[in-house]
């Protein structure tokens, strides 16, 4: 975790990111890693707050951050509200992530730091994970794969159309089927989703 706060610091300019982004940041990343690979990437455990998803462990690590001098976190004036301003002290440490999570890591930054306001992606976090949790209690990693749509996009019912044409085609040629690996197929599909 100190590892994806140094690099979330060091990618953002200090007005693009507070405490509700940076909880955001944590929890996206967490949940997207899961979803894909069935691992968490900081493993913090996260709770449903009014504003979204929080983790834990944050506060505690932030203040561990401060105290060796790895980062600074100081209160700012943001249009009359209170707003938390990290800047990183030290560089990011090597190693830390795999080249697949900082991939990850960054997306989940310019969708959450860059693209959204507080607000904004304070409301996009009440998704399905958060909508299933009492407040105060744990979002399980389990219901990652909520956070994704399951409804096939027009794309791919266009491709599985293409795909039983051909089908239909070869067949009343009177020709042996010849179909891509069902691999092939699904990486079609999901493209397609995308």
């Amino acid at each position: 975790m100190r590892a994806v706060i140094l690099r979330v610091c060091h990618s953002c300019d200090p007005a693009d990111l507070g405490a509700v982004k940076l909880n955001k940041v944590l929890y996206f990343l967490d949940m997207i890693s899961y979803a894909h690979h069935r691992q968490a990437v900081t493993g913090a455990t996260y709770r449903k707050r009014p504003n979204g998803p929080t983790s834990d462990q944050l506060l505690f690590l932030l203040r561990d951050m401060q105290e060796r001098g790895e980062i600074q976190v100081d209160d700012v004036d943001y249009h009359g509200f209170i707003k938390k301003h990290y800047v990183a002290l030290i560089a990011e440490p090597s190693g830390g992530l795999t080249n697949e999570e900082i991939a990850i890591l960054d997306d989940v930054i310019e969708f959450v730091c860059r693209r959204n306001t507080a607000k904004s992606i304070s409301d996009y976090s009440h998704k399905l994970p958060w909508e299933l949790a009492e407040m105060g209690d744990v979002i399980e990693y389990h219901t990652a794969m909520l956070l994704f749509p399951n409804q096939p996009s027009p794309k791919a019912f266009d491709i599985a159309k293409e795909g039983a044409k051909e089908i239909e085609a070869s067949q009343s040629a009177g020709n042996a089927v010849a179909v891509a690996s069902l691999a092939d197929f699904r990486g079609r599909l999901l493209a397609a989703a995308r």
